[in-house]
C-alpha cells in the first residue's frame, strides 16, 4: 500500500523547504485550509490525515502499531520518504504536536524547525506539573467517550473549539469527531490522553516554536511555560483567544506567528 493513499496525501506550492502540517485527534488535513495555503508560495506544502482519521484507509490501522504514538510517528517519516527532498519544518496541533516533537527526537537530520500550536506532553497533573486534568478527570472523559462515542462528541467538541463568537466553528469540530469510526477514535483517544512525552522533551534539539491560546479548556498555560523551560531552542507566544485550534479561530495570529518565527530561524524576509 502506498503511503500517499494510506495518509490521503496532499502536495502543494513547490519551493526548496518543505512543511508538513500534522492534525490533531479527531481532525483530518483541512483543519489547515485557513493557514497552511499561504505558505505554499514559498514551502512545499504537504498535508496529510494521520492513519484511521479522515480520508485516510481506516482499514490499516493496526491497533498495536498505534499503541503508542510512535506508530504515527513512524507513519509522518513515511510521508517524509514519499514526497520531501530537502529540509523540512513540521508543524503539529494538539497530538499533531506530541508527534511532530517525537519526530524531531526520531530523525532530527531531517528537520529544521518545528511549530507546536496547542501542545501538550501530558495532560495529567503530575506533583509540581500541571497538565491540566487529574487522572479521574481522564478516566472520566474516556468513559463517557466508551459509553456514547457521538454524545460525548456533541458536548465536548464545541468546548474544546472554544471560539464563542464563531459557534461554526464548534460544529465543525463536532461533524469532524463524529464522521470517525468510534471505535478507532476511541482507542486513539485512550492513547492521546494518557501518554506522557515529558521524558522525551528535553532530547529534541530543532528549533521550536510553542503557540498557545491565552484560554484553552485543553492546555492551560502552564503546559506551554514547562515546554518552554524544557525544550532547547524554543519560544513561546501566547495569542489572545479563546480555545484550543487558534488556526482554526485566530487563522490570522497564528499564521503570523509561525511566519515570524520561520523567519528568523530559516532567516528569510518575511512577507509584508
Amino acid at each position: 500500500m502506498s503511503v500517499q493513499f494510506r495518509n490521503n496525501v496532499h502536495v502543494i506550492g513547490t519551493g526548496s523547504t518543505t512543511m508538513v502540517f500534522v492534525h490533531g485527534f479527531g481532525c483530518d488535513q483541512t483543519m489547515w485550509r485557513f493557514v497552511a495555503p499561504a505558505f505554499a508560495e514559498r514551502f512545499r506544502v504537504v498535508l496529510y490525515d494521520l492513519t484511521g482519521s479522515g480520508l485516510s484507509d481506516w482499514a490499516a490501522y493496526d491497533r498495536t502499531k498505534y499503541a503508542s504514538l510512535h506508530g504515527h510517528v513512524a507513519d509522518l517519516l513515511d510521508v517524509l520518504d514519499a514526497c520531501v527532498a530537502g529540509p523540512t519544518v513540521v508543524v503539529g496541533h494538539s497530538v499533531g504536536a506530541s508527534i511532530a516533537l517525537l519526530a524531531t527526537v526520531a530523525a532530527p537530520e531531517r528537520f529544521v524547525a518545528q511549530v507546536l500550536v496547542g501542545p501538550s506532553p501530558c495532560y495529567i497533573n503530575d506533583d509540581d506539573y500541571i497538565g491540566g486534568f487529574n487522572r479521574e478527570d481522564i478516566d472520566g472523559l474516556l468513559q463517557a467517550m466508551e459509553a456514547n462515542f457521538i454524545d460525548w462528541s456533541r458536548k465536548m467538541a464545541p468546548a474544546i473549539m472554544g471560539a464563542p463568537n464563531r459557534p461554526e466553528l464548534g460544529q465543525e469540530l463536532t461533524r469532524s469527531f463524529c464522521r470517525n469510526d468510534p471505535a478507532i477514535a476511541k482507542h486513539f483517544a485512550r492513547v492521546t490522553f494518557q501518554t506522557d512525552i515529558r521524558a522525551e522533551v528535553e532530547r529534541s534539539t530543532v528549533p521550536a516554536l510553542i503557540l498557545q491560546c491565552s484560554d484553552d479548556l485543553i492546555v492551560p498555560r502552564e503546559v506551554g511555560e514547562w515546554l518552554h523551560e524544557h525544550l532547547a531552542h524554543s519560544t513561546l507566544q501566547v495569542i489572545d483567544n479563546v480555545g484550543h485550534c487558534p488556526h482554526l479561530s485566530a487563522p490570522t495570529a497564528s499564521s503570523v506567528a509561525i511566519e515570524t518565527f520561520l523567519a528568523r530561524t530559516l532567516r528569510y524576509a518575511a512577507p509584508m
